[in-house]
């Protein structure tokens, strides 16, 4: 197997840059010059997109910025000793330990294997020492090799005493026993570290640990008999946990795994006062265990936060119907035109004409619509019609699984089938996607309830698959039909009625106020909460209003990347080669409505660039809104232009919008600052590196 360090890519006492986003940029252009990546920006910009979900700063000087990359061809590790040190995030202080762990999209597992031993021996000082008194490349990638080598894999975070003895073999003295799941998104570098940290703490305080990484390199589920004798379960994750129900019951402490590592020994503590606590946080879901799991304002939904969370997860995987759904529908109004979705008079009006011709023509039997205006027949009528009825049936699904997901953030797998039944009903009583969001948490926290019941031997196994979804969806759907379908579907009619009344003032307020949301966290929750308020007026019989708010959507989330790459033709000197690049590349990002293609700007400098970004994406909402511009895609920028109309009042607000965007940013960046061409050269060159403690070794590029 080919080795994941080699000397050159390896820095030593260098001088990469002040920020995190130019070293993370130097090491991607290392591993690239190495032939292991096919674009240093491709691998850049994914590794700064997992940096903003979280930084990669870690105690005790040391960082690991890491992702996975289509970029990315072998998985490689790019290391470097900074002079100075520079900020990742970390409680304790900036870092000088830096590893770029960069991982092929589909990652073979042998390498997998060998990037999380790295990880793991990050966590122990004796290697972390050795990394800083290395005086070479060459002793630096023997270092890492020694800790990754297949001979001699890390050893994995488990229990001294066997599984089927740790019950009983320490007698009325029983030490205690506690099971941790650790997971983060890319399931390489912060899943390990935090188990391993968890492991040590738990060593240390006298508990026996039994851990369960749902990592990229596999996981090897607990032993039930494990899990059935622990007294309490640490969640130490930044994702779902796989099979939750396993752990039914039991006390919880749950964090992200950044607290994990920083914090062991205090959630071992807490994991332990748990296990003593009758009231504490349970795990959601039946128990085979002896006490039932009693419910509690500590094992409820926990504020904002919380809340939030659900939310998001059913806007996720909402968002691929709609996108699916919004650009066939599209399609078929660009082949078909748009009186596709008018009623049929050949059908007395009980079908449209999509529906029809679906049902009742074929390729070798076209339709004829005899002239209408607006509509075409034959080929691409038919062809139209094909796309408009696939896209309207994938659209059905939008409020069926925001509701159903936002009931599997809560309750997991036996919240999906009353989530999804009371959105769909949701739909049918008029309510909307507000029905949706509210019905999909009714749905999760009776789901939650139902699941902790603790139910006679005898039906136990019934819970799952029959008590649980027969009740949560009567609970929920019942309360949607019978209590809250009416007045929530006078209030969406209400908004519908007062958006598509909105001229003048008001229209500009609106478009002001969803260009700020678009341009506010670049594609996190206020970013989607502005998408998901959009899309789900997005029907085939969409109102007038409700496709005005579409183009405004869009159009704004559209200016920041656009805004960013003119400021870097426009002012050069202002940005780094790194950000020069990241602007040609942001022209396309923009002019696709990928509004994230703005981040490497915002972590590098958000408080100069959103504010600049906001200003921008406000100006261009307020211009469209005003204008009445409609839009019938959900996503595409310039390349669905064919769905809108008022295409020249459209580009001429996303013009003004990016422009006011990129000038804002501008004079933000001369206040104060030097360009970037007039820093050190060092600073922005990575074969001109200091070296200053080993002046006799070259630095590799």
């Amino acid at each position: 197997m080919t080795a994941l360090i080699t000397p050159d890519l390896v820095a030593l006492d260098a001088d990469l840059g002040a920020d995190k986003s130019t070293v993370v940029r130097r090491l991607a252009d290392l591993v690239t010059a190495a032939g292991r990546a096919t674009s240093a920006d491709g691998l850049h910009a994914d590794a700064m997109a997992r940096e903003a979900q979280a930084p990669t700063g870690l105690p005790g000087g040391l960082a690991i910025p890491h992702c996975r990359s289509a970029a990315v061809t072998q998985a490689s590790l790019g290391f470097a000793r900074l002079d100075p040190k520079v900020d990742f995030g970390a409680p304790d202080g900036p870092a000088d330990l830096v590893f770029l762990i960069a991982a092929p999209a589909e990652g073979d597992a042998d390498h997998l294997t060998l990037l999380t031993a790295l990880a793991r021996a990050l966590v122990r000082p004796e290697f972390v020492a050795s990394l800083r008194s290395a005086s070479s490349p060459e002793e630096i990638v023997t270092l890492v090799q020694d800790v990754v080598a297949p001979a001699e894999p890390a050893p994995a975070p488990t229990v001294a005493v066997p599984a089927a003895q740790a019950p009983a073999a320490q007698g009325a003295t029983a030490r205690k026993s506690i099971v941790v799941v650790s997971a983060c998104p890319t399931g390489i570098a912060h899943t390990y570290m935090a188990a391993d940290k968890l492991a040590a703490a738990g060593k240390a305080a006298g508990v026996d640990i039994h851990v369960e990484t749902q990592g990229s390199s596999g996981a090897t589920p607990l032993d039930p008999a494990v899990v059935r004798a622990a007294d309490a379960v640490i969640f130490a994750v930044d994702v779902g946990v796989r099979d939750q129900g396993r752990f039914a019951g039991k006390p919880l402490v749950q964090s992200g795994t950044k607290r994990a590592i920083n914090e062991p020994d205090v959630m071992i503590r807490e994991a332990l006062a748990a296990a003593d606590d009758p009231n504490g946080r349970r795990v959601p879901g039946s128990s085979d265990a002896d006490a039932a799991a009693a419910p509690s304002s500590a094992g409820g939904a926990r504020g904002a936060s919380e809340i939030r969370r659900w939310l998001l997860t059913g806007v996720s995987y909402m968002i691929p119907f709609v996108a699916a759904g919004g650009l066939l529908i599209a399609l078929g109004f660009l082949f078909a035109g748009y009186q596709i979705k008018q009623p049929d008079p050949s059908t007395d009006g009980a079908m449209s004409y999509a529906t029809n011709w679906v049902l009742n023509n074929t390729f070798f039997n076209l339709p004829n619509a005899g002239g209408i205006e607006g509509l075409n027949d034959g080929f691409l009528g038919y062809l139209g019609a094909i796309f408009f009825t696939i896209g309207g049936a994938a659209f059905g699904f939008l409020v069926p699984a925001l509701a159903g997901y936002i009931a599997f953030a809560i309750a997991d797998r036996p919240g999906i089938v009353p989530g999804f039944v009371v959105g769909a009903v949701s739909g049918v009583v008029g309510a909307g996607f507000i029905g949706g969001l509210i019905g999909g948490i009714i749905a999760g926290l009776a789901a939650r309830w139902i699941s902790r019941w603790k139910l006679p031997a005898g039906v136990r196994g019934l819970q799952p698959v029959v008590i649980i979804p027969l009740l949560a969806t009567l609970i929920s759907s019942g309360l949607m039909v019978a209590v809250l379908g009416r007045p929530l579907a006078a209030a969406l009619d209400g908004l519908g009625d007062f958006l598509s009344g909105l001229t003048g003032t008001s229209a500009l307020l609106l478009g002001i106020i969803l260009g700020l949301m678009m341009c506010f966290d670049l594609g996190g929750p206020v970013n989607k909460a502005a998408y998901v308020f959009a899309t789900t007026g997005l029907t085939a019989d969409a109102s007038s209003g409700s496709l005005i708010i579409m183009a405004t959507v869009m159009a704004a989330g559209m200016v920041p990347p656009l805004a960013m790459a003119l400021s870097t033709a426009i002012r050069p000197r202002l940005y780094t080669p790194v950000e020069r690049d990241n602007g040609k590349a942001a022209w396309l990002l923009g002019a696709s409505f990928i509004s994230e293609g703005a981040i490497p700007f915002a972590a590098a400098d958000p408080l100069r660039v959103i504010p600049s970004m906001m200003l921008g994406g406000a100006t261009t909402g307020a211009i469209v809104a005003a204008s009445g511009v409609e839009l019938r895609a959900p996503h595409g920028g310039i390349f669905v232009l064919f769905a809108m109309t008022g295409i020249l009042m459209f580009i001429v607000a996303l013009i003004a919008g990016t422009v006011v965007g990129a000038l804002a940013v501008t004079v933000a960046k001369s206040l104060g600052r030097t360009d970037a061409e007039d820093a050190p050269e060092d600073a922005v060159d990575l074969q001109h590196a200091h070296a200053p403690v080993h002046a006799d070794q070259p630095v590799r590029a």
